[in-house]
């Protein structure tokens, strides 16, 4: 038997594969323009302000997608907030560490830095909102019905119910 899988693991890997293209496409352009507004320093400012918000915008829908392997189990509830919550301590934790080793470095210029991250951020969200949009994801996904498919409806067609009213 396949485990259970939830309906929104294709939305979501469609938004980090779209991401990870933008993404790439942000690098390019950032070390171009990097090294046009402030040459080498900028070019390692630029490219480090994309992968430092490419990591931190990943790491939240790959949290849910690791979460979502544990769809159907009866503890799915807490394993999920618990890996999603750990999920943004390490975020949080990260972007502490990324912002001491980042400070007063030689080699970045914080414009550059401040500018790429706030695109990357800007694009990877119209990543989001387009996915969002285009992928369809029926308003009650992953409900199960209390219905029994062997035995279809409980009513045989052409039999008169309770109330004398005809069966559908």
């Amino acid at each position: 038997m396949t485990p259970p899988t939830v309906s929104s693991t294709p939305i979501l890997r469609t938004a980090l594969v779209f991401s990870g293209i933008v993404t790439a496409v942000l690098l390019v352009v950032g070390a171009v323009v990097g090294f046009l507004v402030a040459g080498a320093p900028g070019v390692g400012s630029a490219l480090s302000g994309v992968l430092v918000a490419a990591i931190f915008l990943g790491i939240t829908a790959a949290s849910i997608l690791i979460a979502n392997r544990w769809f159907g189990d009866p503890l799915y509830v807490p394993i999920f907030f618990g890996i999603v919550l750990g999920g943004w301590i390490l975020k949080l934790v990260l972007f502490i560490v990324a912002l001491f080793i980042l400070r007063g470095q030689d080699w970045v210029e914080p414009g550059v830095f401040f500018v790429a991250l706030v695109v990357s951020v800007m694009a990877s969200l119209v990543v989001d909102v387009v996915v969002m949009m285009r992928m369809r994801l029926p308003n009650v996904s992953d409900t199960r019905l209390p219905t029994d498919p062997e035995e279809g409806d409980r009513r045989s067609r052409g039999a008169e119910t309770n109330d004398g009213t005809p069966g559908v």
